[in-house]
């Protein structure tokens, strides 16, 4: 399957079975994701792989969660069976002086939606999910985090139940493209002007925990 194929084919898949990719073939997939861009080649994150009881375990405990939190919020029917690997994405970004924390987490994605191709391109589906409770205490516990990390999310991974669904129409992206800059981006401003224009990304994505 070359790359535009596989991109146009792609589809979040909500319903997974068996069989989902074994650990060594998830690694190997992980080796070619990690080819993403990555300013300094920091591998600012990691994975935890949960099956069978610890992925029925996280499943059970989301679900208490939400009820606790929202107890008339409805759980769809495909978020509340694990899919058979429940892949943990953890941000671990690391100090560095040329690499910003929002650079990192943009490598961060970028690998993510590299495997996402690949685990297509070798038969399997996956959705990504995040939730309510993605930085509950209990949650971080459940995973070990450290206080530096973040919990980004989880990629379910398994086989498809039914037949593909028709990839969505290309979106128009033309008003996205623009071929000048603003007249006064050249112009000299004091530097106190500048960082409140520019407020600082990760700070407002991962606001600190009490």
């Amino acid at each position: 399957m070359d790359v535009i194929t596989a991109m146009l084919t792609r589809r979040s898949t909500h319903h997974l079975t068996r069989p989902a990719p074994p650990d060594d073939e998830f690694a190997y997939l992980l080796k070619i994701a990690a080819t993403a861009p990555d300013h300094g080649r920091l591998h600012p994150w990691r994975w935890i792989l949960l099956r069978d009881d610890q992925a029925a375990h996280l499943t059970h405990l989301t679900r208490r969660l939400k009820r606790a939190t929202s107890p008339t919020t409805a759980t769809p029917a495909s978020a509340s069976r694990p899919a058979p690997l429940v892949a943990t994405l953890v941000f671990t970004p690391t100090p560095h002086h040329k690499v910003p924390t929002w650079e990192q987490l943009a490598a961060t994605s970028a690998m993510t939606a590299n495997l996402q191709l690949l685990l297509h391109t070798r038969g399997f589906a996956s959705i990504w999910r995040t939730g309510t409770t993605l930085h509950h205490p209990r949650i971080r516990r459940f995973h070990g985090l450290a206080p530096s990390e973040h919990l980004l999310g989880w990629l379910h991974i398994g086989t498809a139940t039914t037949a593909p669904q028709p990839r969505r129409t290309l979106t128009n992206t033309a008003t996205k493209i623009s071929t000048h800059i603003s007249a006064d981006a050249s112009e000299d401003l004091p530097d106190a002007a500048e960082a409140a224009s520019a407020p600082p990304l990760v700070d407002a994505l991962f606001p600190a925990r009490p």
